[in-house]
C-alpha cells in the first residue's frame, strides 16, 4: 500500500499507486478528440438516416449516444451520457482494483479525476456498486432510448424516465455520501483547489442534473399531454354512444 501521494485524505493507502505518465493536457486532449469523433460520427450518421429528425430530438440521440462510450470518470470528464456509462465507467467498474498502477488512457484519467474523489483509487463500496449499476444498466438503455428516439417507439419516453430518473438518482447519493463523510466523520476526498473541487467534481457531475432533468421534464409533459387527448377522446366517443342510444329510443318512440 502507498501513502505517498497527493490525493485526500493525505492518509489514504492506494494499493500499488504510481504516478501519472501523461501530463494533465495530453490526457484532456485525447479524450476531447475521442469524445468529438462520437459526436461527429453520430450527426453525421443521424442526419443522413433521419434528415428530418427535430433538432431537439437530435440532440436527445447525441447525449445518450455520448452517455453510453464513457461510462465514468465520474463525470469529471462528464462528457458521457451513454458512451460514458458504458465504456469508462464500466472500465472502473472492472479494473477497480488496479487503479493505483494503471497507465493506460482510461487508467490515468481516472486518477486525474479522483484528485476530486479518491475513492476511485481504493474500492470504495457505494462509488463501485453505483458506477457498475451505471455502466451496465443505464448504458445499454441509453443506446436502446437513442435508437426508439429515431423512429418513435412509443416505449422511448417510459424508458427516457427511467433512466433520468436512475442518473439524477445516482447523482445524488453520490453528492450526499461524499458530504456526509466530509461534515460528519471529517473525512475529505477532495482536494481543497478550485479546479479539483468545484471543477472536477461538482460541475462536470452536475451535468447530469441539468440534462437528464430537462429529458425527465420533457417526457413526463409527454406523456401527460398524451393521456391527456386520450381522456378528450375517451370521453367524446362515449358521448357519441350515448347521444345515438337516446336519438335512436327517441324515433322509436316516435
Amino acid at each position: 500500500m502507498v501513502t505517498d501521494h497527493h490525493y485526500y485524505p493525505l492518509e489514504v493507502e492506494i494499493a500499488n499507486y504510481l504516478a501519472n505518465e501523461w501530463s494533465v493536457p495530453v490526457l484532456l486532449g485525447i479524450f476531447a478528440a475521442v469524445c468529438a469523433s462520437i459526436v461527429i460520427g453520430t450527426v453525421v450518421i443521424i442526419d443522413k438516416t433521419h434528415p428530418n429528425l427535430p433538432k431537439g430530438e437530435k440532440a436527445a440521440i447525441w447525449w445518450f449516444v455520448i452517455c453510453e462510450y464513457f461510462p465514468s470518470i465520474p463525470q469529471f470528464f462528464n462528457f458521457r451520457a451513454g458512451a460514458i456509462h458504458l465504456f469508462f465507467e464500466g472500465y472502473f467498474s472492472l479494473n477497480h482494483t488496479r487503479m493505483g498502477p494503471a497507465q493506460d488512457l482510461f487508467g490515468q484519467l481516472w486518477k486525474e479525476y479522483a484528485f476530486s474523489d479518491s475513492r476511485y483509487l481504493t474500492s470504495d463500496p457505494f462509488v463501485l456498486c453505483m458506477e457498475t449499476v451505471t455502466a451496465f444498466t443505464w448504458g445499454p438503455i441509453c443506446f436502446v432510448v437513442a435508437f426508439f428516439i429515431t423512429n418513435s417507439h412509443p416505449l422511448r419516453h417510459p424508458l427516457q424516465i427511467i433512466v433520468c430518473v436512475g442518473q439524477i438518482y445516482g447523482l445524488i447519493l453520490y453528492y450526499a455520501t461524499s458530504m456526509f463523510d466530509h461534515y460528519y466523520a471529517q473525512i475529505t476526498y477532495s482536494r481543497p483547489e478550485f479546479l479539483y473541487f468545484w471543477g472536477y467534481y461538482f460541475f462536470m457531475n452536475f451535468i447530469w442534473m441539468v440534462f437528464p432533468g430537462i429529458l425527465l421534464v420533457s417526457s413526463v409533459r409527454t406523456i401527460a399531454r398524451t393521456f391527456q387527448a386520450l381522456d378528450k377522446l375517451t370521453a367524446a366517443k362515449s358521448n357519441g354512444k350515448a347521444n345515438g342510444h337516446a336519438n335512436g329510443h327517441a324515433k322509436k318512440t316516435i
